[in-house]
């Protein structure tokens, strides 16, 4: 079922010229319009705490008139990585205009998921690095100075295809599938 909703969202999906020219927050409008799209459907954030629990079992000494053991009990818990969407044994995260520390952030949260048997697959969905050619067009065309213009998604440093590939190549998802969706000028609709 999480793969025909996947194909049903992306199917519906639509890049917009705003998408390309808007500059982005926490979460651009253009993740957070992705994900509801999930949400509506099922989809639902979800964060993986650990919780440890120790139990040590001090042995009685019978000399000493101890007759049953002592449990000593220890509880530690860690506050885990949140995902953006999960659904049936699937994590989905959308790196839109994150830095590109965030795929190593990812990839690693979803190596360890696998690796739990928490997870069955991990989907990313990102851009293509030609969006920033086609964004800044797009802003001379709607009368944004070109110097302005020119910064439209203008770092390297940011969640993209060129930066994803390679991390996923050299294997650092170790076992764990990962579905890598990008999203390029094809998609693009003006508004």
């Amino acid at each position: 079922m999480a793969f025909e909703q996947l194909v049903t969202v992306l199917r519906e999906f639509h890049l917009t010229t705003s998408d390309l020219i808007t500059p982005g927050g926490q979460e651009s409008d253009l993740a957070a319009r992705i994900n509801l799209a999930f949400r509506k459907i099922g989809w639902r954030e979800a964060r993986v705490d650990t919780l440890i629990k120790l139990a040590l079992l001090r042995t009685p000494l019978r000399e000493a008139g101890e007759t049953r053991l002592e449990p000593i009990v220890t509880e530690t818990r860690n506050e885990g990585y949140k995902v953006d969407n999960f659904r049936d044994r699937v994590a989905l995260d959308v790196e839109w205009n994150a830095k590109d520390g965030n795929l190593d952030r990812d990839i690693g949260a979803y190596r360890s998921l696998y690796e739990a048997a928490l997870i069955d697959a991990g989907v990313l969905i990102t851009r293509t690095l030609d969006l920033r050619d086609l964004g800044r067009e797009l802003a001379i065309k709607s009368g944004m100075p070109e110097e302005q213009a020119k910064r439209i998604l203008n770092t390297t440093t940011t969640a993209n295809r060129e930066k994803l590939v390679p991390r996923l190549t050299r294997g650092d998802a170790g076992g764990c599938p990962i579905l890598a969706v990008f999203i390029c000028p094809l998609t693009h609709v003006p508004d």
